[in-house]
């Protein structure tokens, strides 16, 4: 079956034929995203993980539309309809809105007007009036039965349906008014904006339907989906009438009905699913991207480190985490004391501190103050850096099971000011832990499909993971289970089986691990990493390839580590040589760029920021303020920046470049270090507005 979902994949993807068929062959057989993207381009064409995800995504609504055919035949079996020309435009059709107008003739549906209309044996009258030919007019009960019946064929009848889907397309509007029974509320106001609203449905924003819809759930809102209604019965006349008599007169008044009572409503449902559709896609799409950023963030590395979660009432809540983020003490400090900061110096000199984590939540800006003086007097060279930490998520692993598993012993606040130094420490291999839409980077996450949410950034983890790599001598459970072909119980089954018999020495020994067999090892070891006798173990190089590096080191007549050490040795390697029916350039190229940089961390380094100093709270702040501040989420209209004030700026995407911008993506990242201009202040209303305009 994938010969011809090939074609029609390749059709509304643009992509080829043959790497479509190259694609579902390769997940067919039980290859990963990563994985064809990665090791397999030779035989699709180079595609990146973004294309393959769509091939599969495709290939999963035509594997469902094929499910809901089989439903529909069964369906005409049971009526006993045997029509060979109905059941070979089904067999033809894979598009889901023309399948389901096909089959909605022969749907089960409760009784109409248009079947007790039949049932009083009206039919032959309705059949008559839609000839639209002159005749003699019965009672207005009949009539009214006909044009029932002439209604419904109208409604049902796929040539109406897609003149009036034309014209919601062209000329639908959306249109709010508030419930003014409800819009008073003070969560009211939160819609306020929307209390009288109207746009054009084709130009409405994804924010803006996702807030729309919610107020309408929470019953503040009445929502209306409506084209031009003159131009729609025009389209229905078009279709329809056929004279200008009496009789067509009838068809006119049924037209209306059909029209206002069946079609419109049947159409606007169709529409409200199709923009919502729409709205969720672009807002988990803005969510995945965010969740990509946040995982991406640069480690600081194997660091002795001091995390703090800051509290006023309850004061801030220290660990202390060894290289490995191992808990070594626990202790609370509290703001505006002096022997919670004497404390702070003693443990940062008793433990060789190296960087302070401070969560970014209330009290945030006192915690860093309270640190900055317990490293004032120590020299430079020893003094530990200081980073703010997003907690985004802490609560939510501090209470899982993850927690109570790794610190039975602990309470809450412990796990929570653990996982801040962590998320310094390695931020992908902490927050994998925590489901991914309990991060917090997205809006409307509550609002958007869920399946569809939680099928991305389960995606977007695992691509994430797959693309830093991972140690597998140290990785923990949660960080093994996201690499390609592994899922939690083989991933436990190493972790047990590195626990049994003592580090990996090469990845061939991963083939040791119960129920790790030869398929699984060829998904997952190009992603497994460690520090072996082959340098190899330590690089992006697929276990398959290792002949093929051999062959390039023994011709350049020196060791695999001297190719990896000597750029000209490198230098003087002629890929050509090495292509075969099996591997091609891309390949190649490929391992030709690991050998240069083995086991390089494509994150980056952290690097350390400082809030202004003289700005504390929103009452410090003033227009025309330039100050630096942290991105803390991107949304499809703008970006969130942390200025150290308690309450997130707006940088409106019209105000972040001196050009069009159509994606904030495109100027700013998550948790990137940016200067901003205030340019308004709500204080009643807690609002910043930002701008990025003329800074760089």
């Amino acid at each position: 079956m994938t010969l011809p979902f090939a074609h029609i994949i390749g059709g509304s993807t643009n992509i080829s034929e043959r790497q479509v068929d190259a694609v579902l062959t390769l997940l067919d057989e039980g290859a990963t995203i990563p994985f064809i993207a990665r090791y397999r381009k030779e035989r699709t064409g180079s595609l990146d993980e973004v294309q393959i995800a769509a091939i599969q995504a495709q290939y999963g609504k035509l594997q469902e539309l094929a499910k809901r055919k089989e439903t529909i035949y069964a369906r005409l079996d049971e009526l006993g309809n045997e029509d060979k020309e109905l059941r070979a435009r089904i067999a033809d059709c894979w598009d889901a809105t023309e399948l389901e107008d096909i089959y909605l003739p022969y749907k089960p549906h409760r009784k109409t007007r248009a079947d007790v209309a039949i049932e009083k044996g009206l039919l032959p009258l309705a059949e008559e009036i839609l000839k639209q030919k002159p005749m003699r007019l019965p009672d207005e009960e009949s009539l009214q039965g006909a044009r029932d019946i002439i209604a419904q064929r109208i409604a049902e009848d796929e040539k109406s349906r897609n003149a009036i889907r034309r014209e919601f397309s062209y000329t639908a509007m959306l249109s709010c008014k508030a419930v003014k029974t409800k819009c008073d509320s003070p969560e009211a106001q939160n819609y306020k904006d929307y209390f009288d609203f109207k746009c054009p449905l084709k130009h409405i924003k994804s924010h803006q339907l996702l807030a729309i819809r919610r107020a309408e759930s929470e019953g503040f809102l009445r929502v209306d989906i409506s084209p031009d209604t003159e131009k729609a019965l025009d389209k229905l006349a078009n279709l329809w009438l056929r004279a200008n008599n009496d009789t067509a007169y009838q068809v006119e008044l049924a037209i209306e009905d059909g029209y206002k009572r069946l079609l419109k409503p049947a159409i606007e449902t169709e529409f409200t699913a199709l923009s919502k559709e729409k709205a969720d896609e672009e807002a988990i799409r803005v969510f995945a991207d965010n969740l990509r950023q946040l995982l991406l963030g640069a480690p600081l590395g194997q660091k002795r480190v001091l995390a703090l979660d800051p509290g006023f009432r309850t004061g801030c809540k220290t660990v202390v985490l060894n290289e490995q983020g191992d808990l070594l003490m626990h202790d609370v400090v509290f703001l505006h004391n002096l022997q919670s900061t004497q404390k702070l110096q003693k443990l940062i000199e008793q433990y060789k501190i190296e960087a302070i984590a401070i969560g970014n939540g209330t009290a945030s800006r006192e915690c860093e103050e309270m640190a900055r003086q317990a490293i004032s007097h120590q020299p430079s060279e020893t003094k530990p850096l200081i980073f703010v930490v997003s907690e985004a998520g802490a609560s939510v692993y501090s209470a899982s099971k993850i927690a109570r598993d790794e610190f039975p012993d602990e309470d809450v606040t412990v796990r929570g000011a653990v996982s801040i130094g962590r998320r310094l420490i390695d931020p992908l291999a902490e927050l994998v832990k925590i489901e991914p839409k309990s991060i917090g980077v997205g809006q409307y996450q509550h609002d958007v499909d869920q399946t569809e949410l939680r099928e991305s950034l389960q995606q977007t983890v695992e691509s994430v993971v797959n693309y830093v790599g991972v140690d597998v001598n140290t990785a923990s459970k949660h960080l093994l289970t996201y690499i390609s072909g592994l899922g939690p119980m083989l991933a436990q089954n190493i972790v047990d089986y590195r626990a049994e018999h003592g580090a990996f020495g090469s990845r061939k020994e991963l083939l040791k691990v119960p129920k790790l067999g030869a398929k699984t090892f060829e998904q997952a070891a190009g992603f497994l990493r460690l520090k072996g006798a082959n340098p190899l173990d330590n690089s992006a190089v697929h276990p398959e390839s290792y002949g093929i590096v051999e062959k390039m080191a023994k011709d350049q007549k020196c060791s695999v580590s001297d190719l990896i050490a000597k750029k000209e040795l490198r230098d003087q390697i002629d890929l050509n040589k090495y292509v075969t029916a099996e591997v091609g350039l891309p390949t190649l190229t490929d391992i030709l760029k690991e050998l240069a940089q083995p086991g390089r961390d494509p994150r980056g380094e952290t690097e350390e920021f400082h809030f202004d100093e003289h700005v504390h709270t929103i009452d410090d702040l003033q227009a025309g303020m330039i100050l630096p501040g942290i991105v803390t989420n991107i949304s499809a209209f703008g970006a969130f920046v942390d200025l150290g004030v308690h309450k997130d700026g707006l940088i409106h995407i019209s105000e972040m470049a001196d050009r069009r911008v159509t994606n904030p993506q495109e100027v700013v990242k998550l948790h990137q270090h940016v200067r901003v201009r205030v340019i308004d202040i709500d204080r009643a209303r807690g609002r910043i507005q930002l701008s990025l305009k003329g800074l760089k």
